[in-house]
């Protein structure tokens, strides 16, 4: 699910969190800082709703979030393990849940290699753990969780 696919606002979030400056924003898409940063206070808004209501749906107990980020950090209620909610710019909104797994068992081995690749990517976190998923979730989450 990606919510916020067609809005400019989440170009200039992207790009914020890729560490683009505000101004060089404006600049590319020639329009003032101010507008940017407008323009930002509402994605913000929009993101960390979607967070939420995210958590809450899936009975998440909020630790932490960032929606600057676009990440929430909590608890399963129902599971009793750690969660973290993420909006990834190719995956839309997505929770992942802390698991040990039979990842070389498990079907969803492709799709899930890919999401935690893809997104350390859109972050700018490299990783070093590459055959496992949930190895590689464990590695991502906690670098993470040092950047927020």
């Amino acid at each position: 699910m990606n919510l916020f696919i067609n809005e400019k606002q989440f170009e200039f979030w992207k790009l914020r969190r890729a560490k683009t400056p505000n101004v060089a924003i404006a600049a590319s898409f020639g329009i003032t800082r101010q507008a940017v940063s407008k323009a930002l206070l509402t994605i913000d808004r929009k993101i960390e709703t979607a967070l939420r209501e995210m958590a809450k749906a899936n009975k998440i107990a909020t630790v932490k979030a960032n929606p600057q980020m676009g990440v929430l950090f909590g608890r399963s209620v129902p599971l009793g393990v750690d969660a973290i909610v993420f909006v990834s710019a190719s995956h839309g909104v997505q929770v992942w849940y802390e698991h040990d797994g039979d990842c070389g068992a498990c079907e969803e081995y492709a799709a899930c290699t890919e999401l935690l690749w893809d997104y350390a990517n859109e972050l700018g976190i490299t990783l070093n753990c590459a055959a496992d998923p949930t190895k590689m979730a464990e590695e991502l989450f906690a670098k993470m969780k040092e950047l927020v």
